[in-house]
């Protein structure tokens, strides 16, 4: 319906020979998350397959989306895509791995190649309004998460922009970071997402969302400050100028699109 061709697609299984588009794709964009325990499933187990369709294809533009993990905690301290990475996760670690994979998997100058490392992201669908309006429980890591001083995220739809913007610039490697302009913390999101339904739905939230995992004390929540990501780069090079800069105008956003039909609250056992 959208005029869009898609494969199914097992990374573990199949060949890339059965993706015809692969081979005169000019532009890739790899959006597949690492594997815990196993890292890429393209890179690790197709990487020849790839650099030999790929390499003798018409691909002029390439870009993996990555994650700010991988720097790692670095003490609240604002930090660029010069920046020593410090991956500390295993996730974190798989992370920057398929990073130098793909950046390194074609040899040609004339290729455009590109990581974004992007905050948490959020969206229509995907936000803490979404959260708080299908009355769904945060998990015991989201909830750890609640204890961040800071919070790098950003919105699909500058996501977007940014991907968009990389297709029109020229150089052979390049990180950037693709966060906005506000770090802020989780609980202050949830608060002022809970504040935006409470005016216009007063009805809708029942319960309240307790951010304090049970079974642990106060001092056993404190997560390090980690990092400030600066967004300069993307700014400066790729001309981005953010539809949402802050968590604000996103969530914002998002509420004014519910217009007359709001999600549903999930009732499922």
């Amino acid at each position: 319906m959208l005029g869009m061709n898609a494969s199914v697609f097992d990374g573990t299984e199949d060949s890339l020979e059965n993706i015809h588009s692969l081979r005169q794709a000019t532009h890739l964009l790899i959006s597949i998350p690492p594997i815990p325990g196993v890292g890429d499933p393209l890179l690790i187990n197709l990487d020849e397959d790839l650099r030999r369709i790929l390499g003798h294809g018409n691909l002029e533009w390439l870009c993996y989306l990555s994650s700010t993990s991988v720097y790692g905690d670095c003490g609240g301290v604002l930090v660029d895509e010069d920046h020593t990475v410090n991956p500390k996760s295993e996730s974190a670690k798989l992370r920057y791995n398929a990073e130098k994979g793909w950046l390194n998997l074609i040899d040609d100058p004339k290729l455009s190649a590109f990581v974004f490392r992007l905050g948490g992201i959020y969206g229509p669908g995907r936000s803490a309004l979404d959260t708080l309006a299908k009355s769904k429980s945060l998990s015991r890591k989201q909830k750890l998460r609640e204890s961040k001083q800071y919070t790098a995220r950003i919105h699909v739809a500058d996501i977007y922009q940014a991907v968009l913007a990389s297709m029109s610039i020229r150089c052979a490697r390049k990180i950037f970071n693709v966060v906005d302009d506000d770090p802020a913390p989780r609980a202050e999101v949830f608060a002022f997402a809970t504040s935006l339904i409470q005016r216009r739905y007063p009805d809708m939230i029942t319960e309240t969302i307790d951010a304090k995992p049970a079974g642990l004390d106060y001092q056993e929540m404190i997560v390090p400050a980690e990092k400030r990501v600066s967004n300069a780069r993307m700014k400066q090079e790729l001309g981005v100028n953010l539809l949402h800069p802050t968590y604000r105008s996103g969530l914002q956003s998002i509420l004014d699109a519910w217009q007359i039909q709001p999600p549903l609250p999930n009732t499922s056992q």
